[in-house]
This record gives C-alpha cells, sequence and structure tokens, in this order.
C-alpha cells in the first residue's frame, strides 16, 4: 500500500539542507584527537572543540554507506533490512520489571535478562532480539557485554547487539559474535551521541573500532525536544539527523561500504514532569524521521511501542497502539520497543506478549486491502445467492481466513458478556498474557550452544573484565 506522508517532498528537502547547515555551520562538540584527525584530512575544520563538516563531505559518505545490511541469527535466519518488510524489535536496556501479577515492579536481575531474551526468542512477531534488561550489579564497563554474553545462550534469532560506549566493547562483541557465527558485518551495535551535537572521546573511539570491525552502526540520537533540541519537532528531527550523519562520515572515512541503519529516537518533552512524552507526537516524528531517513536510501528503525504507562492499562493500548501504527504506515523498516512501559525505563513479560499481539495487527493493517476479482468476490455472491445463501462453506471463505484477510487474535476477548463472565472468570487480554508469557517461560527451550561455544564466551567475557580491571 502507498505510505502515509506527514511531510510533503519540499519538507523533506528543506530538513535535508537545515541538517548539513548545522553539520557545516553550527558543527559538532568533539575532542577526540585520532579522529579529529581522520576528519580535518578529509576536509573537516575544527575551532573551539567543534568540529564542522562540508556538505559534499557529509553526502558523499552517505552516498558510500551499505544501507542494505543483512542481520542473521544462529538458526539461519536473516533479517535483510531495506526490502519493504517491517521488522520488529524490543526494548533493550530496562532498568526495571513490572510484574503484572502483583501490580509491582522491581530492579531487574541477571535471570530477568536471561527471561526476557528467551521469552523473545518463543513470540513469532518478534523478528530480532536486543538484550532487554540492565541488570545492576555489573560495572558500567561491562554492561553491554554482560547483556550480550547472555543474549546469545538465549535465543537463536538475530540479536542485535546493545547500546556501547566503549572500545573496547565492540572487540568483545564481535569476538563473541563469531562464536555463533555471525559475522562483524551481520553484527549490530549502537551509541547514542549526547544532545546537543556532543561526540564524547570514549564515544569517538567506540565509532572507530566498530568502522574498524565493519559492524553496521545502528547509532541512535535520543534528543529530547524542548530541552536537548528544539521545541518543534522538526527541528529536533534536523538536529537529530546532524548527530546521527556525523559519526557516519567518519566511519564512512574508515572503513568505505560499512553498513548503517538510520535510527531516531527522538521524544519530546512533558513539561509538567520533565520527563519523555510519550504521546502521539512521538509516532509524529518516528514518521518523520522515516521520511527524511529514507530521502538518504537508508533502512529506517524508529520508535514504536512506546508509552509513559506505568501498567497494563488503557493509556498503555491507546499511546502504543498510535505510536506503532503511524512509523509504520510511514514505511519504517524496523519497530522498537516490544515489552517497553514507563518511557523505556521499565518492561513487562505480558508486555512483550501483548506486543506480539499488537504486531500482528500493525501488520495486518501494513497489508491493506486489495480489490481485484478474487477480493470483491463477485462470483462467490451470485452462487451464494442463487444456492445455500451461506458464505461459511465455501472454499472462498476458508481461502482468505487462512490468507490473513482477518488478523486473528488469540488474547482479545471475542466472547459474549455471558460467556466472558460465566466460563472465562472476567479475564481480560493483560491476564491472558500473563498466562501466555509464564506458559512459553515454563515450557519454551532454546536450542543450546555447544559447551565448547559456552566456555569461549564466558573465556572472551573473562578477558573483557580483566581489561577493563587494568584500565580502573
Amino acid at each position: 500500500m502507498e505510505r502515509l506522508k506527514f511531510l510533503s517532498e519540499q519538507d523533506v528537502q528543506a530538513m535535508h539542507e537545515a541538517t548539513l547547515r548545522v553539520l557545516n555551520e553550527a558543527g559538532v562538540f568533539w575532542t577526540h584527537k585520532p579522529s579529529l584527525e581522520i576528519l580535518q584530512s578529509a576536509g573537516c575544520t575544527v575551532r573551539e572543540n567543534r568540529v564542522f563538516f562540508p556538505p559534499d563531505l557529509v553526502m558523499d559518505s552517505v552516498a558510500k554507506a551499505n544501507k542494505r545490511p543483512v542481520i542473521r541469527g544462529r538458526n539461519g535466519q536473516v533479517n535483510e533490512l531495506g526490502n519493504g518488510t517491517l521488522y520488529f524489535h524490543n526494548l533493550g536496556g530496562a532498568r526495571d520489571v513490572f510484574d503484572a501479577r502483583t501490580g509491582t515492579h522491581h530492579t531487574a536481575t541477571t535471570q530477568d535478562a536471561k527471561d526476557a531474551v528467551r521469552l523473545l526468542d518463543a513470540l513469532p512477531n518478534c523478528n530480532t532480539v536486543t538484550p532487554f534488561f540492565t541488570p545492576p550489579d555489573v560495572s558500567n564497563e561491562m554492561l553491554s557485554l554482560h547483556m550480550y554474553r547472555h543474549a546469545l545462550s538465549n535465543t537463536v534469532k538475530p540479536v542485535q547487539g546493545p547500546g556501547i560506549q566503549f572500545g573496547h566493547e565492540v572487540r568483545y562483541a564481535v569476538e563473541m559474535a563469531v562464536v555463533v557465527g555471525t559475522k562483524p558485518e551481520e553484527l549490530t551495535l549502537s551509541l547514542s551521541p549526547v544532545s546537543p551535537l556532543t561526540m564524547h572521546d570514549i564515544a569517538a573511539e567506540a565509532i572507530m573500532e566498530m568502522a574498524k570491525y565493519g559492524v553496521i552502526h545502528a547509532n541512535l540520537p535520543c534528543p529530547t525536544g524542548g530541552a536537548t533540541s528544539p521545541m518543534t519537532i522538526t527541528g529536533s528531527i534536523v538536529q537529530q539527523s546532524a548527530e546521527s550523519l556525523a559519526p557516519l562520515v567518519l566511519a564512512q572515512l574508515i572503513n568505505p561500504g560499512c553498513g548503517v541503519v538510520y535510527c531516531g529516537r527522538l521524544g519530546m518533552l512533558e513539561p509538567r514532569t520533565g520527563l519523555i512524552w510519550g504521546g502521539v507526537e512521538l509516532g509524529l516524528s518516528s514518521a518523520a524521521t522515516v521520511q527524511l531517513g529514507h530521502y538518504y536510501g537508508f533502512s529506517v528503525n524508529v520508535y514504536g511501542f512506546s508509552t509513559n504507562a506505568h501498567t497494563l492499562d488503557a493509556q498503555n493500548a491507546f499511546e502504543r497502539g498510535l505510536n506503532a501504527a503511524i512509523p509504520a504506515l510511514a514505511g519504517a523498516d524496523e519497530l522498537s520497543g516490544i515489552g517497553e512501559m514507563e518511557a523505556g525505563v521499565m518492561g513487562s513479560f505480558a508486555q512483550m506478549v501483548l506486543d506480539n499481539e499488537l504486531v500482528g495487527s500493525v501488520q495486518r493493517l501494513r497489508k491493506g486491502l486489495s480489490a481485484d476479482a478474487d477480493h470483491l468476490a463477485v462470483d462467490i455472491i451470485l452462487d451464494v445467492m442463487n444456492g445455500t445463501r451461506n458464505f461459511l462453506g465455501q472454499k472462498h471463505t476458508m481461502k482468505h481466513l487462512r490468507g490473513g484477510e482477518m488478523a486473528l487474535t488469540k488474547l482479545a476477548e471475542r466472547n459474549s458478556w455471558d460467556t466472558w463472565e460465566d466460563k472465562l472468570g472476567r479475564k481480560q487480554m493483560a491476564d491472558h498474557a500473563m498466562d501466555e508469557a509464564e506458559r512459553l517461560l515454563r515450557d519454551h527451550q532454546v536450542p543450546p550452544l555447544t559447551d565448547e561455544q559456552e566456555k569461549e564466551l564466558d573465556r572472551i567475557y573473562a578477558a573483557a573484565e580483566k581489561e577493563t580491571a587494568k584500565k580502573k
């Protein structure tokens, strides 16, 4: 179906030109000397700890990037980004776990982190797994590697590496990926420049390491409109784009042709609380990010299932439904956020199951409608009117039931009041999701790695711990 557009072609062109102006005239705060030397030799200028990017260099770097990277799981599953398929993955890096049974929350543990990945492995509509929870008993320098190491044991799906901060994380993540058969050019890693327009030394070093190994860059600028970027959505997206393209230039100078996924994580300021707003503006900003990223030819990954809600309530469903549908209809290549709650601070096992169901409805929405002869079904109507006067027994009916004309839900209530009250005990959709999450965590078995692979992953992780200990 035709993509939904919130910006005209002239609007997108204006945002592109504004992005180049920001990079060329405002520049990016940048002090990492080895990377600055590379940028300066390519034509960038540096003044007062800011690097300024010539427009021609930016566009030359965009042209060189591999905009259609491939991600592969250890089961052989392949996600070809940018081929017209919409892929879904979960939130990464949540601190807290919401217990839907008790309505309480707790700080995530290592077991929660493992269970989350195993549950995501079981959910058919989660195409890619990102390490979900951040256990508090792991040092900041080792947190991403800890999450990634345990993700590899608990899913056979393609694993997107977690957000990183340090160069050493790249090296060890690449080693771990190779253990399960993932080549560096099929591994995605991401880091977040600091808004507004700041690239700290450790981030610049990490970009250089990613480029050296040929890792797919899925960098996540996270401006907050009204706080660390303009209050206007399009103004914030211009800054977000500049924050995404600046590290891309460095990466393409080091390794022309390395893979890139164009990402955006813009959140708008909730002025009454100072937190990120998960309302419909988030869906709009994701859709606009998709349009700008597609202007450059990139596959685009944006927020999808996002909400400020703390429970599985009406606000939760209202916000995440809008924020998933809008960018999906705009043509996003990947949507993030399965399982996400409280603007990314918290996640829930029941929410993961609910979102798996929502993905099915979003995909049906994207499929649209057909008016070919088979779907218009005039011959079927004539046959029924001249015969049985019943459509239930028609082969045409079964064909289209099986063919996806309806997104058949497993969790939503579709019974009469009496059946719902008397036989189902007034269970609601969230209750069914809790039951299903518990069943999957009890029954789902992930094909294990070999003992040799587990030992090698442990060896790599221990080596990383030893190196970080020396640096302290």
